[in-house]
């Protein structure tokens, strides 16, 4: 929601179906909601302002292809990545909590690079496995799944779907340093979170196009978020590196950089923001807000 927006408003919304359609999605497919940036008040500086972001990075010369993709979450981002990743002839295992079964005619519909499997099946299927679940389900994973492995976590902490967490509400940690925790094994970067579902195919380009976006990625893991980087160049979009996890709440919600930025017309009210039309976010536009963003309170979110 805009800044602005009350509390009020938001239960309208919620009653009206914009959040409650979401939260249903998330919950049945394993899915991050997918809904409009809440209003916020910057309460004060909780953390330093001081950033400088690094270049943007694309892998045109590269010419690298990446083997299979595992994905853990068949919700709204899942599958706009799967659909992105058998577009650019990477081959993808699809997982979710219900099942193989359960994703039958998903894959018959993304075609011979696609096949569901387990969660294991999925995250033992390649190198780099993109994890797409609410927050809160990130612990029902044996963190030895993805061991070894660079993770691609699109996850955001909505206390209004999943409860209050102290350690996030106290900016102990941020959601993936959170995450990682779990994972301490893998290599994991931070991506695809800032984004609207339905806006990811919408602005996917080819390598080199004069109107391609841009996507944050955070990570500690130097060599697992170069993969994830290398992935997303595969997938249609160029990144800017907002640095360590630490530095990951730059584009997380409520914040300057999280979905209201990809949306073509800033008028959009939240209650059209599913059916927007995208607007094209060069690297140094991110790069401007990713520097320029207020801090947020996080026990102070509602949303």
């Amino acid at each position: 929601m805009r800044q602005g927006t009350s509390l009020l408003s938001l239960r309208r919304m919620t009653r009206g179906g914009l959040l409650e359609d979401e939260i249903q999605k998330s919950r049945k497919d394993d899915l991050e909601v997918v809904a409009a940036q809440p209003a916020h008040a910057v309460l004060g500086p909780i953390r330093a302002k001081t950033f400088e972001v690094p270049p943007s990075t694309t892998h045109s010369e590269e010419n690298i292809h990446m083997s299979t993709l595992g994905i853990i979450g068949s919700g709204n981002i899942g599958t706009a990545i799967a659909r992105l990743a058998v577009n650019a002839g990477v081959p993808v295992v699809l997982a979710n909590s219900r099942g193989p079964e359960s994703l039958a005619s998903l894959v018959a519909e993304l075609g011979p690079l696609a096949s569901a499997g387990s969660i294991e099946q999925a995250a033992e299927a390649g190198d780099v496995v993109v994890l797409s679940i609410p927050l809160t389900a990130h612990t029902s994973i044996p963190a030895s799944l993805l061991a070894g492995k660079a993770i691609l976590d699109t996850s955001n902490y909505y206390p209004f779907r999943d409860g209050r967490v102290a350690e996030l509400d106290e900016e102990r940690l941020t959601t993936s340093e959170l995450v990682l925790r779990h994972f301490p094994g893998a290599g994991l970067t931070k991506a695809f979170n800032n984004i609207l579902a339905h806006h990811i195919p919408e602005l996917a380009r080819p390598t080199g196009s004069p109107d391609r976006s841009a996507l944050p990625v955070a990570g500690d893991d130097a060599a697992a978020k170069s993969k994830v980087v290398r992935l997303i160049d595969q997938l249609g979009f160029d990144t800017v590196d907002a640095g360590p996890l630490a530095e990951s709440w730059r584009f997380e919600p409520e914040t300057t950089a999280y979905t209201r930025l990809y949306v073509a017309d800033p008028s959009t009210p939240d209650e059209k923001l599913l059916e927007s039309a995208a607007g094209p976010v060069s690297s140094e536009r991110l790069n401007e807000a990713l520097k320029n963003v207020e801090p947020v309170r996080v026990g102070a979110r509602k949303f």
